[in-house]
């Protein structure tokens, strides 16, 4: 009988299929590392092109937004400008210490020499508006009178000069010429110069030779024309332009603060420039420029919240607007106590009518005789009705209200004839 035996492997045996085993063992682990790589080095170039896509995409809007905020509105602020920097030293006044008012630090303006803005002498003055004649006199207004006036080139300006009494003259000079000399908006009217010459304090702006809206809405002596429904929308969007200019179009932005028909001036196309800055205020970084600040302004025109609490926003412009949108509108003056009860506050008669559709055709002005399209009233209206909400958060921006303006005002231009835009007391365009 045969007897087979196995013999032990050997330790040369045992080592070699130990090391098969392990090279079988990295062939498979080979296998599955293989896609792993494959995966990641695909991936990870497409998400770091991904990232450069969302950080340029990022980066071009910012400078769009930045661009927007330095250039205005691309259609109707084109031609508007703020010049931040440069400097004016009124060094030569009397009443001023080391080239300082009242020694509140030192006495610069920023001016725009872009725009050409000039320092004339007290004797210039004189001889431009014949010593002041009252002939030459043209109107008057909070902080002095103003003079029709030839300058030594032959300009024909309005010549501002500005009450001695009180620091608030000397405060609304300052304030008119540091920001009109640095502001360039065709909705504004332009600062041609000033007169800083001793204790005198004088501003030459740009002659509008048919003097404010509020003379062609309000005067009763039969002279100022009707304004026609056509010129009024006209106007009522050359002011809108205007505070958009202002409020979003300028950093910080400028709050005008005494925003009012009686400031709005008529050049010799009916076309509406803003003016009187002296109690203009720049706005701080916060939503809508929020300044805590004393309540100065006209009464009829003051927003609530600023005329209870002193806090100033841009929107406390945009109220004053609804109530200059409202006279457009009615022909009534903002405050009239010669009117029946309940009538004597324009913006509290005039809000519950605004959403009524014949309520608020009732209460056009009659000047118009009708004359006006009912559709376009009724949008123009709503607009009112938004900006003299009493919640400031409810008042819409000015851009908002632009861009709602733009096309009532583009279809009565485009339906009209260019005699149709010229005052009449009886016939005006229908639109």
């Amino acid at each position: 009988m045969d007897t087979y035996t196995t013999e032990p492997p050997t330790r040369t045996h045992i080592k070699g299929n130990q090391k098969h085993l392990v090279r079988h063992h990295n062939h498979e682990h080979h296998h599955d590392i293989i896609p792993q790589t494959t995966i990641l080095m695909v991936v990870i170039p497409i998400v770091i092109v991904i990232l450069l896509l969302a950080i340029s995409l990022i980066i071009a809007l910012l400078r769009r937004v930045k661009s927007s905020k330095q250039n205005g509105n691309a259609d109707g602020n084109k031609n508007c400008m703020f010049v931040a920097h440069s400097i004016i030293n009124f060094n030569n006044a009397t009443d001023m210490k080391n080239g300082c008012i009242y020694g509140e630090g030192p006495c610069t303006l920023p001016s725009a020499t872009s725009k050409g803005v000039q320092v004339f002498t007290y004797r210039e003055m004189e001889l431009a508006t014949n010593n002041f004649n009252e002939a030459k006199l043209v109107g008057s207004g909070g902080f002095g009178n103003v003079y029709r006036g030839v300058l030594r080139d032959g300009t024909l300006s309005a010549i501002k000069v500005i009450h001695k009494e009180g620091k608030q003259g000397e405060r609304a000079f300052r304030s008119e010429v540091d920001l009109l000399s640095r502001l360039k908006c065709p909705y504004l009217v332009d600062l041609l110069g000033y007169c800083a010459d001793n204790q005198h304090r004088l501003l030459v702006f740009e002659y509008m030779p048919n003097g404010t809206l509020h003379d062609h809405l309000h005067s009763s002596n039969g002279r100022s024309q009707v304004l026609n429904w056509a010129i009024r929308l006209r106007i009522a969007l050359d002011c809108a332009r205007a505070l958009e200019f202002l409020h979003e179009h300028t950093i910080p932005s400028v709050i005008h603060r005494d925003f009012k028909s009686t400031n709005i001036l008529l050049d010799d196309n009916f076309r509406g420039k803003v003016s009187d800055f002296g109690l203009a205020k720049i706005g701080s970084d916060k939503l809508n420029g929020l300044i805590s600040t004393r309540v100065l302004g006209t009464t009829g025109y003051l927003a609530p919240e600023y005329a209870s609490t002193g806090k100033l926003t841009t929107k406390s412009d945009v109220y004053s607007y609804g109530v200059v949108l409202l006279e457009l509108l009615t022909g009534r003056v903002p405050i009239d106590t010669k009117r029946p009860p309940g009538e004597h506050v324009l913006v509290s008669w005039a809000l519950p009518r605004l959403t009524n559709r014949v309520a608020v055709a009732e209460m056009v002005d009659p000047s118009l005789h009708g004359q006006f399209s009912r559709k376009d009233l009724i949008q123009v209206a709503a607009i009112a009705a938004m900006c003299v909400q009493t919640e400031a958060d409810y008042r819409p921006l000015m851009t908002d209200v632009v861009q709602s303006l733009i096309p009532i005002v583009h279809n009565l231009s485009f339906g009209s004839s260019a005699s149709s835009f010229r005052f009449s007391k009886r016939v005006s365009p229908r639109a």
